[in-house]
């Protein structure tokens, strides 16, 4: 309870003590430092996804500033021979705003990526955000069918059904490619499971499901049942290694995530930065309490 009363109370403090739980999880506000972070995760065998925080704009100016933002970053990243690709949140381009003006900057960002042959993860927010996403996702796969993937959320009770329902636009040569994740979106009871064990069962039936059906999933989980859940639907479907990845955050669960590696898995990291690292940072200590207190360890006992 006292971890989550100081995680409550997280967003109101000042940014300079938010950062001491911050640095741990966010590369920092620059390409320069995402692209240091990125070039020592490749060292150790890791791919990296680039992320430039940021969502959920109020004007189209910022839609048109990410925009400009992520091909700069594309052609940054390619020129250092990063191995890693992009995600980005539609809310970013303007989703909510405008439709259509997020799809057009959306695809010049992707039609960038693919230019040099590379690779551009739709995210997934919260669940205002879920059918249009998912629309989003099916256009540019028309035009992009081997460089664009999307984000898919076990929690949402609709979650297998839209897998389903995605299968029309999957083949073998091009295969649909999803990150399944828990979800992190406080989403009311009527759409979401709530329950550790409810919400664990449906992420590993969903898994299944694109095994079975010879979809590319990313595996982005810090669960050690689910991984090794994972590992139970791997070895019944005989999956080849090159057929998915395990993903996860940056600066969570490393030991588990070099375990995985170790046993020959192929690992993708989440490489977020910039200067909207604030709400990013809030958000990962409401899923995580417990850092609580060694935010309050870190600021009464070493200063």
């Amino acid at each position: 309870m006292f971890n989550k009363i100081i995680a409550w109370m997280i967003p109101f403090m000042p940014g300079k003590l938010v950062w001491i739980f911050s640095k741990k999880y966010i590369a920092g506000e620059t390409i320069d430092d995402a692209i240091k972070i990125s070039r020592n995760l490749n060292a150790n065998g890791i791919k990296i996804t680039i992320d430039l925080l940021g969502e959920f704009i109020t004007n189209l100016e910022q839609a048109a500033e990410n925009k400009q933002a992520y091909l700069s970053i594309i052609e940054r990243v390619q020129k250092e021979n990063i191995d890693g690709n992009y995600s980005l949140k539609p809310s970013s381009f303007g989703l909510l705003l405008d439709p259509e003006i997020c799809y057009k900057y959306i695809r010049e960002i992707v039609a960038k990526a693919a230019s040099y042959g590379n690779f551009v993860r739709i995210d997934m927010e919260d669940s205002p955000c879920t059918d249009r996403e998912i629309e989003l996702f099916r256009k540019l796969k028309k035009d992009f069918p081997g460089n664009v993937g999307l984000v898919l959320q076990a929690y949402l009770k609709r979650t297998l059904q839209d897998i389903k329902n995605l299968k029309d636009i999957h083949s073998a040569g091009t295969p649909l490619n999803f990150r399944l994740c828990k979800g992190i979106y406080v989403e009311p009871e009527a759409i979401a499971f709530k329950k550790y064990q409810e919400i664990n069962r449906h992420y590993l039936e969903d898994l299944e499901y694109m095994f079975a059906n010879g979809y590319y999933p990313g595996i982005a989980t810090h669960d050690r049942p689910l991984v090794e859940g994972a590992y139970q639907i791997i070895e019944k479907y005989k999956v080849p290694k090159g057929r998915y990845e395990f993903q996860m955050l940056y600066g969570v669960s490393p030991e588990l995530r070099s375990s995985i590696v170790e046993k020959g898995h192929a690992m993708r990291v989440y490489v977020p930065f910039g200067k909207e690292w604030f709400g990013y940072s809030t958000r990962r200590l409401k899923e995580n309490p417990k850092m609580a207190s060694l935010i309050i360890k870190a600021i009464f006992v070493r200063g």
